[in-house]
């Protein structure tokens, strides 16, 4: 759970109840894309906690070309917003447009909006460069009393974006997704750990980690869950992070006292002397 400090929670509330009737009368007059953005900017601002004159870009210059807005902190970029008219749905032609402003000049996070939705894409660069739908707001459909829809806004504000919350909310999201889940059911560890429990029931049953890699492989786990970018993405993932924390348990220089012990015990059994064995007493 995500803990919103009283002031902010104060602001949310506050700008949930003014904002939208204005989104409601703007959709009735079908407003367009400059209007839009003139929204938006206002909701930045007191909303999201946003330094309207300091910290809010407008027509923020990309390798020739213009994303709406942009969102500055401390002198630093840190997201993209394109904008489209209040009466126009999000198509995924306007998704490639906002990730591709996000791709050339660099920045992970993008925002395409309407004013009344508000979708949060993460731009990974792997190559090909990906991308993931984070989170989707609907701000007519925000109750001002719902700790969860607070919970969701306040990962746009500007104390969200300032405590990486939005990052951390992507990483919580990330390891709950079902391509991650399957390839940790099926890494080593948890293999052996199945493979214990499976011995307690049939303790007279040899059964080893392949066989069962095999059955959740064939049997268990959907194919789409272990085949594809985002399956593989997740293992690599998780291969880098257990290599990590098997590196921190075991530095280096307590590898190379693992490796030299070890290569002392086998140059000591090669030189150890042999002992005679008594003669049989015929």
């Amino acid at each position: 759970m995500i803990v919103i400090p009283a002031k902010v929670k104060d602001r949310l509330t506050t700008g949930i109840k003014k904002y939208q009737p204005v989104l409601v009368t703007a959709k009735s007059r079908d407003i367009n894309e400059s209007d839009t953005v003139t929204i938006i900017t206002a909701i930045l601002s007191d909303v999201f906690g946003f330094d309207k004159f300091l910290e809010i870009t407008a027509e923020y210059a990309i390798r020739g070309t213009f994303v709406d807005l942009a969102i500055k902190l401390g002198g630093t970029l840190q997201i993209l917003i394109e904008v489209k008219a209040i009466g126009l749905g999000l198509k995924d032609s306007f998704v490639k447009q906002a990730i591709d402003y996000a791709a050339n000049q660099g920045i992970e996070w993008v925002v395409l909006s309407n004013g009344v939705t508000w979708q949060i894409y993460k731009v990974s660069f792997s190559k090909p460069i990906s991308f993931d739908l984070i989170l989707e707001i609907d701000f007519l459909s925000l109750n001002p009393r719902n700790p969860d829809h607070l919970e969701n806004l306040y990962l746009l504000t500007r104390e969200g974006i300032g405590k990486s919350i939005l990052e951390k909310y992507h990483a919580q999201k990330q390891a709950l997704s079902r391509f991650f889940i399957g390839a940790v059911i099926l890494s080593n560890g948890v293999l052996t750990e199945i493979r214990k429990e499976l011995r307690k029931i049939s303790p007279d049953v040899k059964i080893d980690t392949e066989q069962i890699k095999n059955v959740l492989v064939q049997e268990v786990l959907k194919r789409d869950v272990l085949e594809g970018e985002k399956a593989d993405e997740a293992r690599h993932k998780i291969e880098k992070m257990t290599k990590k924390l098997t590196n921190k348990k075991n530095p280096p220089d307590v590898r190379q006292a693992n490796n030299l012990n070890e290569s002392i015990t086998t140059t000591d059994k090669a030189n150890s002397p042999t002992v005679a064995q008594p003669l049989n007493k015929s």
